[in-house]
């Protein structure tokens, strides 16, 4: 069985991997796995994502396409015999000739990544360019164009040293966790709460404030210190409801409570009085 691996640490956020996908497909039919793309389709898209807010800010790119689910809700529900098939090798492949467009199975993709071709009548998706694999391609042009080689595709024991860390995708609003896929990922990222401490009197940052963040649904608990600036950040967090108190020697203590992390957290500029 072989899998797709995105690295996002290495993604970069150039779409050479969407637009590789658009002049493979637009245009061209790869039967009996697929007809022409339409242009306004994007078998792999690249979402970019603004986390935090300024200056506390990351940006991130998550490449996103067909998981090739083991359970594959769209197998699941389409009512047409061998319009949707997995083959051998694991792919799952919409039949451009069986599709129907009753669009059964845009409506139950966790992922949004079936798209209707309204000049065609029929759904479409990435194929994994099952036509070039098939031609003795060793990999999707998806992976061959990656300047950065955050995707890589080959069987799972080649991939042992990122295969191990890999994980599949899960989406805040995804209707159902999807345990298995034959695309994984990397450096999947998470939540972080940042901020800064000052002291208004003294008009000054304060360095070495003692940060302690609770995760209140575990009661795990995380910890670090204030730079020169006065800047701390809290990160690899999950999504959850956390307690944030913050101690420096001379001051009065602070405490912040029920910070959600269902989106990152900038707190931005947090005052500290000093003791009398």
């Amino acid at each position: 069985m072989k899998y797709l691996i995105i690295d996002l640490k290495k993604c970069i956020g150039c779409y050479n991997c969407q637009i590789t996908c658009k002049d493979e497909h637009v245009g061209n039919e790869w039967l009996p796995y697929a007809k022409s793309q339409s242009e306004g389709q994007f078998w792999i898209r690249v979402e970019e994502s603004e986390r935090g807010s300024i200056p506390k800010l990351k940006i991130d790119w998550l490449p996103i396409l067909c998981m090739h689910c083991d359970n594959a809700p769209c197998m699941k529900t389409c009512k047409v015999k061998g319009a949707i098939y997995r083959r051998e090798d694991g792919l799952i492949i919409i039949d451009p000739i069986k599709c129907n467009g009753c669009r059964d199975c845009i409506n139950v993709c966790p992922y949004r990544v079936i798209y209707f071709n309204d000049n065609l009548n029929i759904a479409q998706k990435c194929t994994m360019c099952a036509h070039l694999l098939d031609d003795g391609w060793k990999q999707p042009r998806c992976v061959s164009s990656c300047p950065t080689e955050a995707i890589s595709y080959g069987e799972c024991e080649d991939l042992q040293s990122i295969s191990g860390q890999a994980e599949v995708l899960s989406l805040v609003d995804m209707p159902s966790p999807v345990e298995k896929a034959q695309v994984l990922y990397t450096g999947l990222r998470k939540r972080f709460i940042a901020g800064e401490i000052y002291c208004p009197k003294e008009n000054k940052c304060l360095e070495g404030a003692q940060i302690t963040l609770t995760d209140l649904s575990t009661n795990e608990k995380y910890t670090t210190k204030t730079n020169n600036y006065g800047d701390f950040w809290l990160e690899k967090l999950n999504i959850g409801i956390y307690h944030l108190t913050i101690d420096k020697a001379g001051y009065y203590p602070k405490e912040i409570s029920s910070i959600n992390t269902i989106q990152d957290v900038n707190l931005g500029s947090i005052k500290l009085f000093k003791k009398v």
